[in-house]
Order: C-alpha cells, then sequence, then structure tokens
C-alpha cells in the first residue's frame, strides 16, 4: 500500500492535523497528546493558533510506537527501546540505517543499468536474511518511493520505473499466485482505484493479508467503482480494501466512493499515499482510511471487522 510510482510522492515536509493522524495510527488524540507531554516521543509543530501538525516522519513513528506496545513494551520503556534500535541500526527514524542503504544502493544502481541478473541477487541475498514483511518497509517501500521522485524529475525516470515495476509485479505475482489456498478467514475484495496503474502496493498487502489468513479475491488495476458492488455481490465479499498512489479524480471520492460503501453494505477501506492525502473525503465518503503502513492497516481492518462481528 506504501508504494508510489506514478503520482507526486508525500512530501517530507507535508504537515497533517492531529484528526487525520488519529485516523491513521490509531492512536486517539488524547494519548498522542500524552505521548508528546509525558515522554517526548513525538514533537508535532504548531500553527499559529497552536493548533499540532505532524510530519510522515512523526506518523511513521507513531507507527511503530504501536508496535512495540503490541509487542509487549510498556510505554514508560518505548523511548528506552527506541534508544536501544537506533543504536543497533535497526530503526530508520530520520534515515535508513546500515545495511539497509547499502541494499537500496545497490538495487538503485540496477535498475539505473536495467540490470535485472544484479537486482534478482540484491533481492534474493536480502529475503535468505530477513523477513518478507521487513525487507519490504525497510528496503521496497524506500526503494519506491525514491524512484517515484526520479519518474519526475530525471530523465529516463520513467523507464527505470517502467523496468522496476514490471520486476516486482513478476515477483510478487508468483508469490501470490503459488499462495497456499486453505484461508478460512474474511473474504476480501482488492482493487486499485481509478487511475492506478501500479499493481506493487495492492500485491505487498494482499501477500500479507493471505499471511493473516484472509480469503482474498484481486481485481488488480485501475478499477472502475461500480463495478465492485457487482463483484462483492457474487463473492460474497466481507470487506472491500481499495489502494492507490494517484490522486483520483474528485467524482471518484465524492460521487464513487459514497454510492459503493452505500450500494455494498460493506466496510471500504482504503490504503497507499491517497488515504494520507485525502482522509478527510474518504472519511466522509463512509470509507476508512489506512494510511501507507501496510502492518498498521492489517491492524485496523482486523479490529474493524471484529468489532462489526460483535456488534
Amino acid at each position: 500500500m506504501s508504494a508510489t510510482m506514478t503520482d507526486k510522492k508525500i512530501s517530507e515536509t507535508e504537515l497533517y492535523p492531529i484528526r487525520t493522524v488519529a485516523t491513521l495510527t490509531g492512536v486517539n488524540a488524547i494519548t498522542l497528546r500524552a505521548w508528546e507531554r509525558r515522554y517526548g516521543l513525538i514533537k508535532p509543530k504548531r500553527t499559529a493558533k497552536g493548533h499540532r501538525l505532524y510530519s510522515r516522519e512523526e506518523i511513521d513513528l507513531i507507527n511503530h510506537v504501536v508496535a512495540l506496545i503490541d509487542s509487549g513494551v510498556p510505554i514508560s520503556q518505548v523511548p528506552i527501546a527506541l534508544q536501544a534500535e537506533k543504536a543497533a541500526g535497526e530503526t530508520e527514524v530520520g534515515d535508513i540505517a546500515e545495511p539497509w542503504r547499502e541494499y537500496r544502493e545497490r538495487m538503485l544502481t540496477a535498475v539505473l543499468q536495467f540490470d535485472e541478473a544484479e537486482l534478482e541477487d540484491t533481492y534474493n541475498e536480502v529475503l535468505s536474511l530477513y523477513p518478507v514483511h521487513v525487507a519490504t518497509r525497510r528496503l521496497l517501500v524506500p526503494l519506491l518511493t525514491e524512484l517515484g521522485e526520479r519518474w519526475q524529475n530525471t530523465e529516463g525516470g520513467i523507464a527505470e520505473e517502467h523496468f522496476f515495476a514490471v520486476y516486482m509485479r513478476n515477483k510478487l505475482g508468483a508469490r501470490f499466485h503459488h499462495r497456499g489456498r486453505n484461508n478460512r478467514g474474511p473474504r476480501l475484495l482488492l482493487a486499485c482505484m481509478p487511475g492506478e496503474q501500479h499493481e506493487i502496493g495492492l500485491l505487498l498487502f494482499a501477500l500479507s493479508a493471505h499471511d493473516r489468513g484472509y480469503q482474498l479475491i484481486v481485481m488488480g488495476a485501475d478499477m472502475p467503482l461500480p463495478d465492485l458492488t457487482v463483484a462483492a455481490r457474487r463473492i460474497h465479499s466481507d470487506a472491500i480494501v481499495l489502494s492507490s498512489s494517484v490522486n483520483p479524480g474528485p467524482s471518484v471520492l465524492e460521487e464513487d466512493l459514497p454510492r459503493l460503501v452505500a450500494d455494498t453494505g460493506l466496510p471500504v477501506f482504503v490504503g497507499g499515499p491517497v488515504s494520507v492525502r485525502h482522509s478527510d473525503a474518504i472519511r466522509q465518503a463512509g470509507a476508512v482510511p489506512l494510511g501507507d503502513d501496510v502492518l498498521q492497516g492489517m491492524k485496523r481492518i482486523g479490529q474493524l471487522l471484529e468489532d462489526a462481528n460483535d456488534a
């Protein structure tokens, strides 16, 4: 969900209000303020009227804090855990720590030279040493972001982007095709929003969802939302998950998305960079913005579907 290669990348200097951050991270505003005051975990900027504004780096840090708490670390010990991770080179706050910087540079060089053999060797080396979800977060997502920036500003960037997109689609598609078929969890209908031509973010999410036991129906790129209503009914879907890095047309958020929510009566989740940029419009449509962190997005879906079943 976090892949973005066809549109302006989310700027590191772009700032978000506390209500948006609370929606994307699942941490309410009262808790965010407490983490700031008591533990100094986050340091948002302030408007002239004193309203808090958060950067993308701070949103990533909040998601990481949530993961630490979920793993059993008390909030009072989180600052110590973060310092220990930083000292050990295991966190990416501010920059990509070694050896991830080296791996990213190797893969980027391979892309710039259109060297598929070197790309394959480097990627396989990483997967032999680290779990897929770690490689995704620390290598693929930063690399995709960098290529997205080159696509806009560098001669040959479009060719580089297409080369890497085809490579990753083949790799991820093969893994998805050969996945086990015995999952019995909720059935999710997955699709890219209209205008999104790249499926990498969606496939990364699909693989993560499969590992958590979900049954998946994947529709792929540039999917008209009205057609999803028919598909959701035929497959008896429990929820719909949309992904996009590009900004959809106004009619998609103002007309098609609300109609999809109303016509299906299902939870509709929207992930990827578009869910950060347009979180307010997505909520107004009756859908749930997930942000562009795959693991946190999975957690939000699981919680909301569990709550819906208990209601």
